[in-house]
């Protein structure tokens, strides 16, 4: 295993502004890599951008961000069919999958549809490091919020499930994330729930959560959770969870 062990990073980020390119890698997407463990050559990343349709002028503004930051990258792609003939096969040979945002209930019917949600769930067991952003956190877990329905916040529940948790992204620059999260779990809707400020990712091995890192720093995650209320119903807690600033 290349991870050691079947290792998770769910953000809300990982892009910043470029100097010679619209955009670079920031700090939470190399860290996907180093927690890839590869060293003495190219890490090979694989963007997957089914979330926003596989839209190809994105690609190339990963593909300059990439050159910039040395990685082997490539793309996954399933719009208007897998660039792949084995995609299972493609997978397992990179370091790091990086999934990008977009509709996550679109995802994941599509991957449905193409079986990727098994070969995913192989390809984290082999060691592979799942990452990503937005839609691309929130997928690895049970549901989350979502505005793919339209703008009216949302939950999904039927996440790839490889985490026994939900997932809030953008809790401090989107401001119905925090109080649908809190309502939700008070209501049962969503189980123990785990959000990140725009910066901040979430590190898990195996289905433990172990680290909170950021490339912003002051930002923090959140751990909300049901507990019985004083009136009878549960209630919503938030704890926060402090991060490491990775620059």
């Amino acid at each position: 295993m290349a991870a050691g062990e079947p290792t998770i990073l769910a953000t809300s980020g990982g892009y910043k502004s470029g100097h010679r390119t619209r955009m670079e890698f920031d700090l939470l997407m190399r860290h996907a890599v180093e927690l890839s463990g590869v060293s003495g050559r190219a890490p090979r990343v694989a963007h997957i951008g089914t979330a926003s349709g596989d839209q190809r002028w994105f690609a190339a503004e990963l593909d300059q961000a990439a050159r910039v930051s040395g990685f082997d990258f490539s793309h996954l792609n399933l719009f208007t069919m897998p660039n792949y003939s084995d995609p299972e096969a493609y997978l397992l040979e990179q370091d790091v999958v990086w999934v990008n945002g977009g509709s996550v209930v679109n995802l994941l019917a599509v991957w449905r549809a193409h079986g990727l949600d098994g070969i995913l769930r192989r390809v984290w067991e082999d060691g592979v490091v799942l990452a990503g952003v937005s839609a691309g956190s929130i997928c690895w877990f049970q549901g989350g919020t979502t505005d793919s329905y339209g703008p009216e916040l949302r939950a999904v529940i039927n996440g790839l499930g490889f985490l026994p948790y939900a997932n809030g992204v953008h809790f401090d620059s989107e401001p119905g994330r925090r109080p649908l999260v809190h309502r939700l779990v008070a209501e049962g809707v969503l189980s123990e729930t785990h959000c990140t400020d725009d910066g901040v990712g979430l590190v898990y091995r195996g289905t433990e959560l172990v680290d909170v890192v950021a490339e912003v720093r002051g930002k923090a995650a959140y751990r909300v959770t049901a507990a019985a209320g004083d009136s009878g119903g549960d209630v919503a807690v938030e704890e926060r969870l402090e991060s490491r600033f990775l620059g």
